[in-house]
């Protein structure tokens, strides 16, 4: 009797699993609570680099063209530059066109729930399964996304790479190479919205250098028994892969979008100074939750009788530029929940999907709820105002524009992005466009700002007539004994020194 009495549970809770409303409303609260908290914590107008990714947009409307050069800079004015995310810098600023601050947290709100929402329709297809891609999504969200970064042009490249890394996996999974047919759309869109379209490229590059490889060895005949065998025609993945290539140079920028990923390559400075850009450390349990991911991964793939060498040599290449740079979380993350998802398909066993309408309505309801939990996390243009400026020096800059002194300005790296959109009248002297200003600048500007004795040698600062720095900059005791400038303003998040 016990044993038919747990059967009879077993049972009820399973049909419970598979019931469609309960999964609905899961999908549901996973996605507002996700959105609430962007609003909560308002994100999407705290990044550094979101204020000059609007004024760029704003160029761009505004001239109905397209920059080459480093506008907005003052010292980099007469450099080459490409605008490589000006599919998101025009809408963002639209956004703010029409909508105020309030438009600019929601566009970073609706680019974050697209990030989670691509996690979960991956992790959804490959595997069959709804809880586990639940299970996936919400584990890839607190690892990278959630406050963790600003909502930026790269989450449509997180959201762009789940969908090839889905395709690419469900090609090799079957053998159907028609496909990775659609993957040349896919880039043209996202080599239009942000640089790392290089990331997706890599790992179409990986699926033939692994095909190759295979093919190589059969050959010779030195294919190991304990490999999956390839399951995709080599040449056609090379001709999708050269389609691919020449999608993304159909843009403004065409084929020098190359030659900023050369630039960005290069560079050192960056990886030194950006916070986010340094190495992987155990500092959060978000990090944490990124190495259990990991690690789950490899453990999935390894364990199979046979080893998939695409996926295996996925795991490890991403985690080495996950572990390079924490910004790059989310390649990691998003290669181990596709993974492990794919490893747990099991054809007879899949649930049917969601369907279109089914999926409106999550999406009507997450809408519905963010409109409701708006009010009580304070999400509107007061509230979002007084984010910014607990962040970045409005009341600084709300002197100078009352007490005008003659310019150039001098300024420090992470307000760059910021000043110029909201003291456009001066031209900032440096920004968050690394790739503009190379290593020598940033390093220039880095070592000013920490107060280097070399300072007085700074060409850019003995040039200035302005100068806004943090209060716990370096530099600012040193300036306040300069002879040359006078502190005129000074608050907690700012000083403003003006010349003699």
């Amino acid at each position: 009797m016990r044993q038919q009495a747990v059967r009879v549970m077993w049972a009820k809770l399973r049909a419970l699993e598979r019931f469609r409303p309960l999964q609905l409303v899961t999908l549901t609260a996973l996605l507002a609570a996700i959105g609430l908290l962007c609003f909560r914590h308002k994100l999407s107008v705290l990044g550094a680099d979101i204020w000059w990714h609007l004024k760029v947009g704003d160029w761009i409307v505004q001239h109905g063209a397209f920059p080459h050069d480093g506008i907005l800079s003052r010292t980099a004015a007469g450099r080459p530059w490409a605008a490589y995310s000006w599919g998101y810098e025009v809408l963002l600023s639209r956004a703010y066109a029409w909508f105020g601050l309030v438009g600019v947290g929601i566009c970073g709100t609706a680019l974050a729930l697209m990030v989670a929402f691509s996690v979960f329709w991956m992790t959804r297809r490959l595997s069959g399964r709804f809880w586990l891609a639940c299970l996936l999504a919400a584990v890839c969200c607190y690892a990278f996304l959630l406050l963790r970064i600003a909502p930026r042009p790269g989450f449509f490249s997180i959201a762009f790479f789940c969908v090839v890394l889905t395709l690419v996996l469900e090609a090799n999974r079957t053998g159907r190479v028609q496909k990775l047919y659609w993957l040349p759309l896919v880039f043209l869109f996202w080599a239009n919205l942000h640089i790392q379209f290089i990331y997706g490229l890599s790992v179409l590059g990986l699926l033939l250098a692994v095909n190759i490889a295979q093919q190589v060895g059969e050959r010779i005949g030195i294919g190991p028994s304990y490999l999956v065998p390839r399951s995709l025609p080599t040449a056609q993945v090379a001709i999708v892969l050269v389609a691919c290539v020449l999608a993304t140079m159909i843009g403004p920028y065409s084929y020098h979008l190359y030659g900023v990923i050369f630039r960005y390559s290069q560079a050192k400075v960056p990886y030194t100074t950006v916070l986010e850009l340094q190495p992987f450390r155990l500092r959060l349990y978000s990090n944490y939750a990124q190495l259990l991911l990991a690690g789950a991964a490899f453990l999935v793939v390894g364990w199979r009788k046979k080893v998939d060498l695409f996926k295996l040599s996925l795991l490890a290449i991403t985690t080495i530029v996950a572990f390079r740079t924490m910004r790059d979380a989310w390649f990691q993350c998003v290669a181990a929940a596709a993974c492990i998802a794919d490893v747990a398909f099991q054809d007879s066993q899949s649930e049917t999907r969601e369907t279109p309408l089914q999926l409106g309505g999550v999406f009507a309801a997450v809408a519905l709820l963010l409109l409701l939990g708006a009010r009580s996390v304070d999400f509107n243009e007061r509230g979002l105002f007084g984010a910014i400026s607990s962040r970045f020096p409005v009341n600084a800059v709300d002197f100078l524009r009352r007490n005008p002194p003659p310019g150039p300005l001098w300024n420090i790296f992470d307000w760059g992005g910021f000043l110029s959109w909201y003291m456009p009248q001066y031209p900032v002297a440096i920004d968050g466009r690394t790739d503009l200003y190379g290593d020598e600048l940033d390093k220039l500007f880095y070592q000013t700002e920490m107060g280097d004795a070399s300072y007085r040698h700074d060409p850019y600062l003995n040039q200035s007539g302005v100068v806004l720095l943090r209060t716990r900059d370096g530099l600012v005791p040193l300036l306040e004994k300069d002879s040359r400038f006078d502190k005129v303003y000074e608050d907690k998040i700012a000083s403003v020194f003006v010349r003699r």
